[in-house]
C-alpha cells in the first residue's frame, strides 16, 4: 500500500511541475481537476484496516468538489471571459518550472526532516509533496496576471493542505475537512463574480490592470 500512495505523490508531484510551466488555462484547470480526483482517492487508500463511511464520504466529497464541480464552473468563467492562455505572466514559465525545483528541493529537504507521529504518516512523501504543493499554489498566485490563474493557485494551495489532512485521516474530524472543502467553494464563487464583473467593466482579467483605477 505504501507503494502505491507513494506512486500517487509522484503523479501529485508532476502535476504541479506541469502547472507551473502550463500558459493555457484549460490544460491548467485539468490538472487541478486531476488532482482533485486522486486526492480524493487517497482517504481511502491512507485508511488503516477496515474503510469507514466517513472516509468514503470524504473521498466522494472531494472527488465531486474538486474533480467536478470546480473544474466545471473554472471552464465556464473562461467561455464567459474569452480567455484562453496566460501570455504575459509576471514571471515566466522557464524561470517559473527552475523556481519550482528550487521548491522542490527545499520542500524534500524539510519534509523529511519534519517530526511527525509514525503512524500519522502513510508515505515518506507525503509531507514533501503537501509542502511542495502549498509552495506551488503561492506561486501561482503570486505570479500570474489573470484572475483565474489566481483561483487555480489557491486551489492547489487547498490540495497541498487536503495532503496534510490525509496524513491525519483517523484523527481528524470530518467537520473540520468539510469546512476546508467549503470555505474553498465559497472562494472559487466569490472569485467567480469578481471575473465577471472585472471582465465585463474593463474587457481583461488581468489582476495588475486594477493599480491604474482612481477614485
Amino acid at each position: 500500500m505504501e507503494t502505491l500512495i507513494d506512486s500517487v505523490m509522484v503523479v501529485i508531484l508532476l502535476s504541479n511541475l506541469l502547472l507551473l510551466g502550463s500558459s493555457r488555462l484549460a490544460a491548467c484547470i485539468r490538472i487541478v481537476a486531476t488532482q482533485g480526483i486522486i486526492l480524493g482517492i487517497l482517504p481511502l487508500l491512507s485508511s488503516e484496516g477496515e474503510i469507514t463511511i466517513r472516509v468514503v464520504l470524504l473521498a466522494a466529497w472531494s472527488i465531486a468538489l474538486k474533480g467536478m464541480v470546480f473544474p466545471w464552473l473554472l471552464n465556464r468563467a473562461i467561455r464567459d471571459a474569452s480567455v484562453r492562455r496566460e501570455v504575459e505572466p509576471f514571471v515566466g514559465y522557464t524561470t517559473s518550472l527552475l523556481l519550482g525545483s528550487a521548491a522542490l528541493a527545499v520542500s524534500l529537504w524539510a519534509g523529511l526532516r519534519l517530526p511527525l507521529p509514525p503512524a500519522a504518516v502513510h508515505s515518506s512523501l507525503t509531507v514533501p509533496v503537501a509542502l511542495f504543493t502549498i509552495m506551488t499554489g503561492l506561486f501561482v498566485i503570486c505570479s500570474r496576471r489573470k484572475a483565474l490563474n489566481q483561483v487555480l493557485g489557491y486551489l492547489a494551495l487547498e490540495n497541498g493542505i487536503y495532503i496534510f489532512g490525509v496524513a491525519f485521516v483517523q484523527k481528524a474530524p470530518l467537520l473540520v475537512e468539510l469546512g476546508i472543502l467549503l470555505d474553498v467553494f465559497v472562494a472559487v464563487f466569490v472569485m467567480g463574480i469578481m471575473i465577471f464583473h472585472i471582465n465585463r467593466e474593463f474587457d481583461h482579467i488581468d489582476t495588475d490592470q486594477l493599480s491604474t483605477l482612481k477614485e
